[in-house]
């Protein structure tokens, strides 16, 4: 065994391979430490080594490096010319020799520590040293790359998938009355509807977001708004009411993903200059979106004739068109995306630095080009990317079947998605994950308890109206005549109808109580709203009409027949101004928000984040406390186009805020989980609201006023992040 001990010149060798791989793997320190370490092997006089007791052979990872040196082989100096570095041996050696052989485990001098040797605090300590320097280099390349095409091309693909999260949210509000007419949905089950989409949404918004820290920002968004556009675009045609709450859920599940990815996406690629400016510009698709939406149902849903139907069990109606109409901006964003590049930011994050580069050329030479600078070039030679620790996750082995290995695959995407949620709460983000949990929740409850029922305000004052008009008849006695007209909000009570027909004609809140029907007919009917009460009908004949047994409440039939009775709810809008004033009261709220959207981008960057996102929640909540001395439909209107426009801002600086705060290995996440605590905010608005709303505007209002108020003050207590560097 004696005899196997390498010579000098194999040692020289195996030290320079050493050195090379060295060089390829090292993060901290890469160029001076690879740099002294092969100084220090070429110059370094080796002896033999005379231990007996260790093994021959030099192990190398991945094949073995033991080679029998011959006496009669050259030194170094007879090899002169020859580029040992080029050299290919016989086992194809890669990687690092395993430093485990070498006595006591001992590392060779001048060399780093192997990441083997260091415990996860240390890996850790040294990541966030690398992030720390990433930062600051990224910021300058971003400044370098400039502000422009490449920029702008991104905003308007990332403003419509923010169009699409406005579009979904107000979609809602729009079809809720005429689905709950179309489906025949009783008062207690209408509030699904809308709870589920939130509901959606919230789930969404927390799984998006965190697949977005783990696959990318790009390919997570392109996913969701798919999911978003399938179930939108297919919920439009199912007829059921369970299956549309269905397709509603998985739809808000798509478009939850939506909000935190794309602010995620976008504050990438921003310089620090920019980046509260253009944040702001890009909120302002969410309120395009909600434009859009009130625009297309006050064009759509009241035109009854834009409907068609197959038989008594299929009915496609106007507000089936209105929702197919709304998941167009959804589309337009996944086709869009296709053709933008992933967030170089993230890529670093993930240790991908050819791809990053890449990429950031392209954004420097896109603007460069765009400013008739086609000769500059991209410097950025180097940048730095920080240490990757590798998770030990459990695999299912190549023998187990497919299934199995998709459901361990999902199983440990998501067990990833909670471990970086649970980072989320840890130092230095807990304190600011906190602060902004009670901001997020309370501007979102009183942001959307408000909001999305409103349509419910405005209904209520109509009907206190409408009540008010109606006309009463008693102790009417009508025979031999013919009704052939439309009967509206009137009440008859204890009347006697003889030998009379009622033939082409409406009933719109017509209620019969305490009367009598002999021999007389009913044909082509259309109602709405109208009930028999406690009524007695006496050999009378029912033909094509709508009237079913659900509309005759304790009356009595006597000798009657019933021919082609229409089943189902019917919906029209004919004579029903109710509709359009709706929508246009909507349509005005969310164009309020145009100049509070406009101030908040203007301003952002001039009095900072704090500043505004405080300022917008007091005066909102001072807005939303005038809204209880509102005694007409025209006061309302007027003052929730404030609280809309107040509010805004709030929303803008707190989405900046947002972003800046979590480092980019947890924007996403931090982002989606803040976005479904939004959502879960709302739905409690929405319940809490909704079920004053008819009893009193006094609670709901002064609720919302105070949480508010209370959660700018918290606002303020954030740190101040507009002179910081994207961590």
């Amino acid at each position: 065994m004696e005899e196997t001990y390498k010579d000098r010149t194999s040692l020289v060798k195996g030290a320079k391979d050493i050195a090379k791989e060295v060089k390829r793997q090292a993060v901290k320190k890469v160029n001076k430490a690879v740099d002294k370490a092969q100084d220090g092997y070429t110059q370094r006089s080796y002896n033999r080594f005379q231990d007996e007791e260790d093994d021959d052979d030099y192990y190398v990872q991945g094949g073995n490096y033991g080679v029998e040196a011959n006496d009669d082989e050259g030194s170094s100096e007879a090899t002169e010319g020859h580029d040992e570095d080029d050299e290919i041996y016989e086992g194809e050696y890669q990687g690092i020799p395993n430093m485990g052989q070498g006595k006591d485990g001992m590392v060779a001098l001048g060399q780093p520590m192997r990441d083997e040797y260091k415990d996860r605090h240390e890996l850790e300590t040294e990541r966030k040293a690398d992030e720390e320097e990433l930062a600051q280099q990224y910021e300058l390349i971003i400044q370098e790359c400039g502000h422009g095409r490449f920029q702008w091309a991104l905003f308007f693909v990332l403003g419509m998938a923010l169009m699409a999260d406005g579009v979904e949210v107000f979609v809602v509000g729009f079809v809720l009355p005429s689905a709950e007419t179309d489906m025949c949905i009783p008062n207690s089950g209408s509030g699904w509807l809308g709870s589920i989409v939130y509901l959606g949404m919230m789930v969404g918004a927390f799984f998006w977001g965190g697949l977005a820290d783990k696959v990318g920002r790009r390919q997570s968004l392109l996913i969701c708004m798919s999911v978003n556009g399938f179930f939108a675009f297919l919920s439009s045609f199912v007829q059921g009411y369970g299956f549309f709450l269905f397709c509603r859920l998985f739809s808000g599940f798509g478009i939850g993903g939506a909000v935190p990815t794309v602010f995620s996406y976008f504050s990438e690629v921003l310089a620090r200059e920019k980046r509260g400016e253009h944040l702001s510009w890009l909120c302002m698709f969410w309120m395009i979106g909600g434009i859009y939406a009130s625009a297309m149902a006050w064009a759509i849903i009241p035109h009854y004739g834009w409907s068609f139907s197959m038989g008594s069990a299929y009915q496609f109606h106007s507000w089936r068109v209105f929702v197919i109409v709304c998941a167009l901006p959804c589309v337009s964003s996944v086709v869009a995306l296709t053709f933008m590049p992933e967030s170089p930011r993230f890529l670093l994050e993930v240790g991908k630095h050819d791809e990053a580069w890449m990429i950031l050329k392209q954004i420097h030479d896109t603007n460069m080009r765009a400013r008739g600078h086609p000769e500059k070039v991209f410097t950025v030679n180097r940048i730095k990317t920080p240490k990757q620790i590798d998770e030990l996750i459990e695999i299912e082995s190549d023998t187990g079947t497919w299934y199995r290995r998709c459901f361990v695959r999902i199983r440990t995407e998501l067990y990833g998605i909670w471990l970086t949620f649970t980072r989320c709460f840890n130092y230095p983000v807990k304190d600011n994950t906190i602060k902004l949990t009670a901001v997020w929740f309370t501007l979102s409850f009183g942001y959307y308890g408000l909001s999305v029922w409103f349509p419910d305000v405005i209904k209520h004052l109509q009907s206190d109206e409408y009540a008010s008009r109606v006309k009463h008849f008693q102790n009417e006695e009508v025979s031999h005549f013919v009704f052939n007209f439309t009967l509206e909000n009137q009440i008859h009570s204890n009347g006697e109808y003889i030998n009379d027909r009622f033939i082409m004609m409406k009933f719109k809140s017509v209620t019969f109580e305490d009367s009598l029907f002999k021999n007389c007919v009913f044909e082509d009917i259309t109602s709405l709203n109208t009930y028999f009460r406690n009524c007695t009908f006496v050999n009378t004949t029912f033909y094509n009409t709508d009237l079913e047994q659900y509309k005759f409440v304790d009356s009595e039939f006597i000798n009657c027949t019933f021919f082609h009775i229409r089943t189902g709810c019917q919906i029209s809008f004919d004579d029903d101004y109710s509709a359009y004033w709706i929508y246009f009261v909507n349509f005005l709220g969310t164009l309020a928000v145009l100049p509070g959207n406009i101030v908040s981008a203007l301003l952002m960057d001039r009095i900072g984040r704090l500043t505004m996102l405080g300022g917008s929640m007091v005066l909102s909540g001072i807005s939303c406390f005038f809204l209880w001395f509102g005694t007409s439909e025209s006061m309302m209107i007027g003052m929730l186009c404030l609280y809309n426009g107040l509010t805004i801002s709030a929303w803008n600086s707190l989405d900046v805020i947002t972003v800046e705060l979590y480092p980019t290995d947890r924007r996403a996440t931090g982002f989606g989980f803040l976005n479904a605590l939004c959502k879960a905010a709302a739905v409690l608005g929405n319940l809490i609201f909704g079920s004053l709303v008819g009893i009193t505007k006094a609670i709901p209002i002064l609720l919302a006023s105070t949480v508010l108020v209370c959660g700018g003050l918290v606002g303020l207590r954030l740190p101040d992040t507009r002179t910081q560097v994207l961590m």
